[in-house]
This record gives C-alpha cells, sequence and structure tokens, in this order.
C-alpha cells in the first residue's frame, strides 16, 4: 500500500526547470563516492578532519578538503572552529545532512541485500562477453 500521500506526490511528479541543475548537482553529490563515505562517517557523531583523514580509507588531504567544502557549501555539513591551541576543526551533518544520509543508507542495503545476485549477474555477463572483449577493458566501478 502506498502511504505517499498526494501533495508528497505532488512533489515527486511535478516539473521544474529551474530546480533541475539544484536536482542534479545533489544527485552527482549522492553520487559520489567521497561524499557518501564521508557522509556515512559522520551519521553518529561531529568528527575532527584527522579522524575523518583515517576512516575514509583511501581519500587525500586535498579530496577530503573539498569533499567537506562541497558538503559545507550544500548545508549537509557544519564545520565548528574551536580556539584551541592549536586551534582544532570539528565537522558534523547538519539536519538536512542526516536527511541526506537516509537514501545513503537505503541504497547501501539495497546493495548489501543483492550483492549476490549482483556478482553472479557479473560473472555471467563477463564469461559471455569474454571473447569478445579481447583487448578491450571495462571500467571498473568502485
Amino acid at each position: 500500500m502506498n502511504t505517499m500521500s498526494h501533495q508528497e506526490n505532488d512533489r515527486c511528479t511535478s516539473y521544474d526547470p529551474s530546480k533541475c541543475p539544484t536536482v542534479s548537482e545533489m544527485l552527482s553529490r549522492l553520487g559520489d563516492k567521497w561524499s557518501v563515505l564521508v557522509i556515512m562517517m559522520l551519521r553518529d557523531k561531529p568528527k575532527r578532519f584527522s579522524e575523518l583523514k583515517r576512516e575514509v580509507v583511501g581519500i587525500s588531504q586535498r579530496m577530503l578538503t573539498l569533499t567537506l567544502r562541497a558538503l559545507e557549501r550544500d548545508g549537509i555539513v557544519n564545520r565548528t572552529v574551536f580556539t584551541t591551541v592549536p586551534p582544532s576543526v570539528e565537522y558534523q551533518l547538519t539536519g538536512l545532512g542526516q536527511s541526506f544520509a537516509e537514501p545513503i543508507v537505503s541504497l547501501g542495503n539495497w546493495v548489501f541485500s543483492n550483492h549476490t545476485v549482483i556478482q553472479k549477474a557479473r560473472a555471467e555477463f563477463d564469461a559471455r562477453n569474454q571473447d569478445s572483449r579481447a583487448g578491450q577493458k571495462l571500467v571498473r566501478i568502485g
């Protein structure tokens, strides 16, 4: 049974061209692995830059800085500077950031639930296409 109200459904189906750039940008943010990982690391509590750098495996200092700035600009993350010696900076999800984490968690759960099926489909695809792709390279995501 669909529990979405008519008003909520109208928001999902109504087309407003002026909002398209923001929709595209936020979908891009949702598809950016660094943003997703940073958001997941900040779900439970605020963290300092160095903590995030340790926890987000493989991210460079520069990429973490750029990712945090983009998330701050979008209103997903708050940056708080503490006047300690030396100064320390802490990042935390805003209310908007917490709500943005919900679809990320749902997508992650979907992948975990369907992991076996996805791996089987990939193996079948690779087996079918092994001969036809000699000398070609598939792009691996993730």
